[in-house]
């Protein structure tokens, strides 16, 4: 019996170090998994400070261009609006002549679909 009771013992021993180990084995892993989080953390923020410093570039790169472009447009809208104005200016008068013109010559004439009635 004590044979057995000394098996037994080292069965429960073992399973006791069995226990140990695999408890190390998930301190471990746990431990990795923190430290691959951490790792991967600091790789975003350095993709992001790297993008942001892209975008500034890019940025600043065609800030110029816009506001080239933009001074180009208020400049060729300037223009056509001269160019309105002026020709509003010229045509004023003659428009507003031909305008009364038609409004005050009236030739009343019957109209098309109307029928002669004789009385």
């Amino acid at each position: 019996m004590a044979q057995k009771s000394q098996g037994i013992q080292t069965l429960l021993e073992a399973e006791k170090d069995a226990a140990q180990i695999i408890e190390k084995a998930r301190a471990y892993r746990t431990q990795r998994v923190k430290d691959a989080q951490s790792e991967a953390n600091v790789e975003i923020e350095a993709l992001k400070k790297s993008r942001a410093e892209e975008l500034e570039a890019f940025e600043s790169k065609f800030a110029g261009t816009e506001s080239a472009i933009q001074k180009e447009i208020d400049n060729d809208t300037q223009a056509k609006l001269a160019e309105t104005e002026r020709a509003f200016a010229e045509k004023h008068d003659a428009l507003v002549k031909r305008l009364v013109e038609r409004v005050s010559d009236v030739d009343p004439q019957a109209h098309k679909n109307l029928k002669k009635v004789e009385a």
